[in-house]
């Protein structure tokens, strides 16, 4: 199963490209769509839309995992930010893939063993979990990461579960 975990953002969101296979998990991508904070919302939503097109069809991907939301202090960065989650789903959606959200509380849990983890423990443990040289910069990169390996997870154990 190839899992294309998301980090979204509209200034950077990450993304993490994941294998999983035998019990085995294998990067095969990692990175940020990047936009210019000068560029108008609407391009800036479609960049990430085509970017995002791009690394779907490059990984063929069965299965995209998105952080949702949690409360941002800044109104207008909710706001925009809701925006590029929202062009995530709807293209993950729009290119037959299975959609899986989670809560930053839940990525911790699975990543961590803790939900109130600290990003430092999280970024030193999907190293550790991939087997990794270094921890992805940026952050939203190792968050992206850390989206996916919550999902194979989280799918390993829906799938024990339905074997009862």
């Amino acid at each position: 199963m190839i899992i294309l975990g998301i980090d979204p953002g509209t200034a950077t969101t990450g993304f993490g490209v994941l294998k999983s296979q035998n019990n085995k998990l294998e990067v095969l991508d990692v990175g940020c769509i990047l936009t210019d904070k000068n560029l108008d919302m609407p391009e800036r939503l479609d960049l990430i839309a085509k970017e995002l097109k791009s690394i779907i069809k490059k990984h063929k991907p069965q299965v995209m995992a998105v952080e949702e939301l949690f409360y941002f202090k800044n109104k207008k960065t909710v706001i925009t930010v809701a925006q590029a989650r929202g062009v995530v789903l709807f293209i993950g959606k729009n290119q037959g893939l299975e959609i899986c959200e989670y809560t930053p509380l839940q990525v911790k849990q699975a990543v961590v063993g803790y939900g109130r983890a600290e990003k430092k423990q999280v970024q030193h443990m999907i190293k550790s979990i991939l087997g990794l040289k270094e921890i992805p910069k940026p952050d939203d990169a190792a968050d992206a990461l850390a989206v996916a390996v919550c999902c194979e997870s989280s799918v390993k154990f829906e799938r024990k579960i339905n074997k009862r």
